[in-house]
Order: structure tokens, then sequence, then C-alpha cells
């Protein structure tokens, strides 16, 4: 079993006072990461954060949750990780997706290729990227991507490279993450019409879970990539199965006893709630977990409970 680990999702502020002073505050109360999402909507641009929040702080890790692989070069993204990783002293942590959101794609200008397209050239990106952040001088010619004799510099700190999460739901993908990464992100969250639509909530039930984890261990054969979940809701409460039952007026796919039992919710008291993630990591194997930014203060006392154990 991995030791218990925490992070929280973060992607907002208005001056860099009031950033270092949110990211000091994770750092004190016990988290071990501090990540932020990759959207073309009003949130801040992830790498310039991640340097913030890392020289305001002394041993908080900073990662990406996740970059959209189809918004940047992997030359580019390899060159950008070595240079935060380096300037945060071996404090990064490169987190990966395919992409996922139709409208940020047309507001770019860009191609919304079907799913199975998209982790095809993600596929390309993570080779690429690990052998420049490892010092190879790469040549690489795939089906998207062309290097010819390419070498960065600065390496970063962490050796081969910073660890590397790939998140997302989609089969092919965990697959991908179990083969490559070293942290297999689930999301348990499908986007229909390319987040037109309500997204897919049926892999927050246990059998899908049961099924997702099957994959990834089948994929990863002799590897043991860390085990991390996105949790969407933390809700502190003496009345756990009043809260879910209120929760499935805005998650109508699924019941109450279906939204208690997910790993992508957190629902108790803090005793509860502590139970139910030891009971997870027997059950999947999931350790390392990261909350929204607006459940930083409530899920605390959890952390300082299994932190490390």
């Amino acid at each position: 079993m991995k030791p218990f680990r925490f992070g929280v999702n973060l992607w907002r502020a208005t001056s860099r006072a009031e950033w270092g002073e949110s990211a000091r505050k994770v750092e004190a109360l016990g988290y071990d990461s501090l990540t932020v999402p990759d959207h073309l909507t009003d949130r801040m641009a992830p790498m310039p954060a991640l340097i913030s929040a890392a020289e305001a702080t002394k041993h908080l890790r900073v990662g990406t949750n996740v970059l959209n692989n189809d918004l940047r070069h992997p030359v580019l993204v390899a060159r950008e990780a070595a240079t935060v990783d380096l300037l945060s002293d071996g404090r990064f942590q490169l987190g990966l997706g395919a992409g996922s959101i139709r409208s940020e794609y047309e507001e770019a200008g860009l191609g919304f290729d079907r799913g199975g397209t998209r982790v095809e050239r993600l596929a390309e990106a993570v080779t690429v990227i690990k052998r420049l952040l490892s010092g190879e001088q790469v040549t690489f010619g795939g089906g998207h991507y062309r290097v010819s004799g390419h070498k960065i510099a600065p390496l970063p700190v962490q050796k081969p490279h910073p660890p590397i999460l790939i998140g997302g739901n989609g089969r092919r993908l965990l697959a991908l993450a179990a083969r490559e990464a070293d942290i297999v992100g689930l999301s348990g969250l499908t986007l229909r019409q390319g987040g037109a639509a309500p997204p897919d909530l049926s892999a927050w039930r246990v059998s899908a879970v049961d099924e997702r984890i099957q994959l990834v261990r089948e994929a990863a054969g002799d590897r043991r990539p860390e085990l991390n979940a996105l949790v969407q809701r933390v809700v502190v409460t003496e009345d756990r199965h009043g809260a879910a039952e209120e929760l499935t007026r805005r998650w109508s796919q699924l019941s109450a006893d279906e939204i208690l039992q997910s790993p992508y919710v957190l629902i108790g008291t803090v005793g509860q709630i502590v139970e139910d993630l030891l009971a997870r990591r027997e059950l999947w194997g999931i350790s390392y977990y990261v909350v929204q930014a607006p459940y930083l203060d409530a899920f605390a006392p959890v952390v300082s409970r299994l932190a490390g154990r």
C-alpha cells in the first residue's frame, strides 16, 4: 500500500500576494501538492502560476492537473516542465490529459478530433516528453508529431524525469496511463458532446470503478503506478445520507447510495471520511486524492489524520 497524500486544485487569484498566501495555506494545512488545471477560461495559466506557488512555499509540490495535450507541442511541454522542476528545486509533477472541451478548441481555432485520435496524439507526446526530460537527443516520427535531433537544456532536477500523471476516465486513456505514467489519475467524468451536455457520471458507480482499476492493473503489468482520484465534492456532515440525497438533485444519474460509495465524492463526519478512504485504499489501491479549491478547509482535518500513513 502506498502512503496517503493529498492535493488541492486551485486556479484563481486577484494578485501575486493572494496567490502566494493561498499556496502557503495549502502547505500549512498539510497538503502534499498544489495543482492547477488547464482551461481557456477565467483561470490562471498553469506554468507561471506554479512557479509563483513554488516560490512562496518551502516543501509543497506543484503540478498541472492536467495540461491539455492539444494546446502545446510536446517539445515545448518538456522544456517548460524541466524549467519548472529546476526552479522549484525538484518539486514539480507533470499532469497530462487528452483534452475534452470542444468549445475551448473552437475558440482557439483547433479541430476537435474524436477521443481515440486525441489519446493517440497524447501517447506520442508522452513518448517524446519522457525521452527529452531524460536527457536524450530525440528523433521521433509518428502520425501526429515529428521531432528531429532535439535535446533540451537545462534538464530537470528529478531523475529520470518529474513524476508524470496521466488523467481521465476513458479506457484507452487509462490503459495508456497504466503503461506510461507514474500516477494514474481517475476523474470518473466523461464529457458528452464535448462538454455541451451534462457529464456522464456512470463511472462513479462501484462496478465501474472496479472495472477501471482492473483495467489499470492489467495494463500496468509489473508496474505499480500511484492511483489518484480527483474529488468533485466534499461534504463534512453528521447526516451523510441526507447530504447524498440532496446531491441526487444535481446528479440525477446516481442514487444516494451510489454517491456515498463513490471515490469522487466524500461525505460524512471526518471520522467517516477517514474510514472510507482507508477502505477504498484497501479495495482499489487509491492513495492520492486531489480535492477542488472550495473544499480546501473542509478536507484539512482528514489530511491531518491520514497524510503519510
